[in-house]
């Protein structure tokens, strides 16, 4: 494709060089630059790809986008300057990869917790309906049924663009995606059309990439305030921010709450280990789900396939079918009675829900025992709350390891015990090697005692010092639980 067919779709401040080259293909990347490639230069949190402009053009790239051009001749390269190269790159990669997100309907989910499970259980829904879907999220991305493995919860705007135009050449017509407040202020969805926005919640996180919980709200409501007058936005109004969220935007608007009146209106009418009947609208289903905050997830997902145009009566039907999404509320039960709960809650409002959703199934006398860390690098704030909604709502708690990345585990272990009063240490225990704190809780466990594992869910690595190595909480807990159904079958033989 020419240059001018680019050019046509952005915002150019100035140009420099008036040649008109073919682009085969767009890099952000110094390292793929060369002949045909596009070099889009972007600020980011560690470098600047301004710095790199030489080795791109040193590389034979013939077109570079940036915010300051260098100084110099360079008569085998054109500049394109303009305001926000992030910003461009979205706008960029849609027009190179053919406007894919205008030939499916998007719906991208936000908030603080319920992202994966919404956009997950959307796409299953779909699909189970008949209808060809993709799915971009935090475990991995699904072209129809194809997975392929995810780094970020939602790529950057060259890969996310590349992805809904796989989905579109697979005869997918609908892109269920999570949409992270570093995507919006990153600009990694911008160009894109989106049918719909779902926020969720917003509660204590990524306070140590935005700064303040202010500038984390107003990250979330640019999603909304962006999307067109065509969209719908769904919002949780059982969350005080969600009507914030509607303020700006051009889109319809609805909303679902369990507490309040509102266009998607849930009541949990019974709630039993095995799952919860819920009522959205008067229309009562079965679900193996079980806790509140799964009921609000449901009742988001129930609002968005009506406002997508799905068939009521079939969408109960397949949504009474859903289980829990991986390392969601994902159950593990030992032969000795005792069962393993590994879920991702890594924030202290995500931990809270999941406790409340235990306690409110598990059996007077029957006790909570939670292995629970905090991620390194990260919001240090959260670690206190963290390790006091544990304690406040078990009867054991073990401190440990979650991805300690540069920092000390033994530090980040303080500084949650910060959060802990005295009177209630001597229900705390602290073992930094996540392995040892997760056996260490199971052999603890006796018959009808419930074990929280929290803080890692699906992931399959622990990251120490800059080293991804395998770790799997699950995989821990059917190795400890093999052994005590093996040791029972022995006792009995």
């Amino acid at each position: 494709m020419k240059l001018e067919h680019y050019i046509n779709g952005i915002t150019v401040a100035e140009q420099r060089g008036e040649a008109n080259p073919d682009i085969v293909s767009i890099t952000f990347d110094s390292r793929k630059a060369g002949k045909g490639v596009m070099f889009v230069a972007m600020r980011g949190t560690k470098t600047d790809g301004h710095n790199y402009i030489d080795a791109a053009v040193r590389a034979g790239s013939p077109v570079i986008v940036c915010e300051r051009a260098p100084e110099g001749n360079f008569p085998n390269t054109v500049f394109i300057r303009v305001n926000d190269t992030a910003e461009t790159l979205g706008h960029l990669a849609n027009i190179h990869y053919g406007n894919p997100a205008q030939q499916l309907q998007l719906v991208g989910v936000t908030g603080t917790n319920g992202k994966t499970t919404i956009a997950t259980l959307l796409y299953r829904l779909a699909m189970e309906m008949g209808y060809k879907a993709g799915l971009c999220s935090t475990i991995a991305n699904y072209i129809d049924g194809m997975m392929f493995e995810t780094a970020n919860t939602t790529p950057d705007a060259l890969t996310l663009n590349s992805l809904i135009r796989q989905m579109v050449d697979a005869g997918c017509t609908y892109c269920f995606m999570e949409v992270s407040s570093h995507a919006v202020v990153q600009q990694r969805i911008g160009g894109l059309k989106f049918k719909g926005g779902i926020f969720t919640n917003l509660t204590h996180d990524h306070l140590d990439y935005h700064g303040t919980f202010d500038a984390y709200l107003k990250a979330k409501k640019m999603f909304f305030d962006n999307l067109g007058k065509d969209a719908f936005a769904l919002v949780n109004v059982d969350d005080r921010n969600g009507r914030v969220m509607m303020q700006n935007t051009a889109a319809a608007q609805y909303t679902y709450s369990l507490r309040e009146m509102a266009d998607y209106r849930t009541k949990i009418i019974e709630s039993i280990a095995e799952g919860m009947q819920l009522s959205i609208k008067g229309n009562e289903f079965w679900t193996p789900l079980i806790g509140a905050f799964n009921a609000s997830n449901l009742t988001a997902v129930y609002g968005a396939a009506e406002l997508l145009g799905w068939n009521t009566d079939e969408i109960l039907v397949n949504l009474s079918k859903q289980t829990s999404v991986d390392g969601r509320f994902e159950t593990i039960r030992a032969a000795n009675g005792v069962t393993a709960i590994v879920d991702y809650a890594h924030t202290p409002d995500a931990l809270k829900n999941v406790i409340e959703a235990i306690n409110a199934i598990r059996k007077p006398g029957n006790r909570l025992l939670i292995v629970i860390g905090a991620g390194g690098d990260r919001d240090p704030l959260k670690r206190p709350a963290m390790a006091r909604e544990a304690v406040e709502g078990g009867d054991l708690v073990i401190l440990t390891a979650d991805n300690p990345r540069s920092e000390d585990p033994e530090a980040i272990i303080d500084q949650m015990l910060t959060g802990i009063s005295e009177a209630n240490r001597y229900r705390v225990l602290c073992i930094a090697n996540r392995r040892e704190a997760i056996r260490a809780a199971c052999l603890s466990a006796q018959s009808g005692d419930m074990v929280l594992i929290a803080g890692k869910g699906h992931e399959t690595y622990q990251e120490v010092k800059g080293e991804r190595k395998y770790f799997d909480d699950r995989e821990v807990v059917r190795h400890h639980f093999s052994m005590v159904n093996e040791l029972k079958n022995y006792t009995q033989a």
